[in-house]
């Protein structure tokens, strides 16, 4: 594969910037006032307003060229037809067949696997419409209203972001928590005021062998066995996601409460798998049903729309282009939205494990930026907070910024307080506020140089209707393509995860020398040898 830096449209970018990296959007505006419906797009439920950009014409054609230069539909279609794009582990990556309706085919390996995903799909709602309806009960009798999904990752962040994100459809009359830190202190907060006798824990790890959630799982098989006082309890108030069905049936699960998936499903594409139990039994199969076709409108248009139209693609063209050329770091995630308050979290993972990677597909080592930092908090929270760094720091930020048109709580009038923070914002981080500006409101002189705020922020505005699980399917598709977009123009394999294994490793190797009762000699670094000596004096 030919450098990134070597192809002509990169080239041509490069020269590109060099022209209009100091135009500010104030001109860009004044001298095209259709702007903001050229650039502006719609697909699968959402609306995306790419104008508050520091981008014209010729910078989206450039974009275009380099995309198809880096075949970017072409290992598109490589995905959806189950190609193994995933090398280092050789394997197909076709989240996409999870969402796929009852009916269409995805073959892999000359096997169509939509049957299998909607067999795993109908188990699950059998049994959460039995557990929803008090026909699933506990040990002693008593119906289940308490769920604790414990798992990490993928396995965690995607089912708690997407119950906060769905609570308002969610069944009030049971309490979800959600454990991932190994900490103990995770977990007994989690379980300090549950009844043992009408609570579910589902033990979510594709392996069932990860150290962080067979260490929860753990704790809580001895906590439920504690409380109920009966091994035979655990059959009753465990349910387990993994295609480790051996594992899982050691522990006491019965195999009829174990659902799987399949090597072909990352972690953090997971959360419409059996990975999303939770969720399904918070809002019911229905809305689960509806959040998967939220999902497969996304797909379809990312599959079928024009790169021009084509949101995920302008999506990860932008990132790029910010990434890459203005040497952006970091890009914010702000929805304005208090549901959705783990939403920046979860992208975090998507994107920062997809693409946080420093070779190639060929194993070369990169020459430029890959993945960006991802963060944000949701509005107008961050306003009062990091906000200021956005409009006077020194460092370029891309935001998008999400919003909703119709409001989840009985109270319009705050929800047109809160959608104007969000186009408030995005106007002040396009345009600041001048010199000029500040004379004529008559500011005191002495306050000009601290008041000025010179703007030429980029964001990208996404609204949609409402936050229901259609439009959640449809978003959390958008950044997967998206995240697949850049993965595809940087030439990196955006399904792998090897930095995550090294950390794993050398905990499995340091855990048994911090046993109570057990000090063999240590054999690390002299930092790490004197930390792990320092931690045993102390705890005696």
């Amino acid at each position: 594969m030919k450098a990134l830096n070597l192809l002509p449209a990169w080239r041509a970018l490069t020269v590109h910037h060099a022209k209009i990296r100091d135009v500010h959007m104030r001109k860009l505006f004044a001298d095209d006032p259709d702007r903001a419906e050229r650039f502006s797009v719609e697909g699968a439920g959402l609306f995306l307003d790419y104008s508050k950009n520091r981008i014209t014409d010729e910078t989206i054609s450039l974009l275009l060229q380099l995309a198809e230069a880096r075949g970017v539909t072409q290992r598109r279609d490589a995905m959806f037809a189950g190609e193994i794009i995933n090398t280092t582990e050789r394997r197909a990556v076709l989240h996409v067949a999870l969402r796929a309706p009852r009916g269409t085919r995805i073959t892999l390996d000359g096997s169509d696997i939509v049957p299998d995903v909607h067999k795993v799909l109908d188990a699950m709602g059998v049994f959460t419409t039995r557990l929803r309806n008090g026909g699933f009960t506990g040990h002693t009798g008593k119906r289940i209203r308490n769920i604790v999904n414990i798992g990490i990752g993928g396995s965690y962040l995607g089912p708690e972001m997407a119950y906060r994100a769905l609570r308002p459809c969610s069944d009030r009359s049971m309490r979800f928590r959600f454990v991932a830190n190994v900490d103990g202190a995770d977990f007994n907060e989690a379980t300090l005021d549950l009844n043992a006798e009408e609570t579910l824990f589902i033990i979510s790890s594709k392996t069932f062998t990860t150290l962080e959630t067979m260490t929860n799982a753990a704790t809580a098989r001895t906590w439920l066995v504690q409380k109920l006082g009966s091994e035979a309890a655990v059959g009753k108030h465990f349910a387990a996601v993994s295609t480790n069905i051996g594992g899982a049936t050691k522990f006491g699960i019965d195999p009829a409460n174990i659902f799987g998936f399949w090597d072909w499903v990352g972690g953090r594409y997971s959360m419409d798998s059996a990975i999303g139990l939770s969720t399904m039994i918070a809002v019911g199969p229905d809305n689960f049903s509806e959040m998967l076709a939220g999902f497969h409108e996304m797909d379809e248009h990312f599959r079928s729309a024009p790169p021009a139209r084509n949101l995920p693609m302008l999506l990860g063209l932008l990132s790029v282009w910010y990434n890459n050329f203005f040497g952006a770091q970091t890009l914010g995630i702000m929805p304005y939205a208090a549901h959705l308050a783990r939403f920046p979290a979860y992208l975090q993972q998507l994107q920062m494990e997809s693409n946080g990677k420093h070779v190639d597909l060929d194993g070369r080592a990169v020459d430029y930026q890959t993945g960006p930092i991802i963060w944000g908090e949701p509005g107008t929270d961050g306003q009062h907070s990091f906000y200021q760094l956005l409009h006077q720091g020194t460092k370029l930020i891309p935001c998008d910024m999400i919003g909703f048109c119709q409001k989840l709580s009985p109270y319009a009038e705050q929800h047109d307080v809160l959608m104007a923070n969000l186009f408030a914002q995005a106007e002040a981080l396009a345009f600041g506020k001048t010199e000029a500006e500040l004379q004529a409101e008559n500011s005191p002189d002495f306050q000009t140089p601290f008041r000025v705020m010179e703007g030429n922020r980029p964001t990208n505005m996404i609204l949609a209707d409402k936050l229901d699980p259609r439009t959640l399917g449809s978003l959390v598709a958008l950044y997967e393509h998206s995240v697949f977009t850049q993965g595809a123009i940087w030439a990196i394999d955006s399904f792998d995860q090897w930095g995550v294994e090294l950390g794993k490793a050398l905990a499995n190797v340091i855990i048994p020398e911090l046993r109570h009762g057990a000090e063999p000699k240590l054999a690390h670094d002299a930092s790490t040898n004197a930390l792990i000596s320092r931690y045993r004096r102390q705890r005696r």
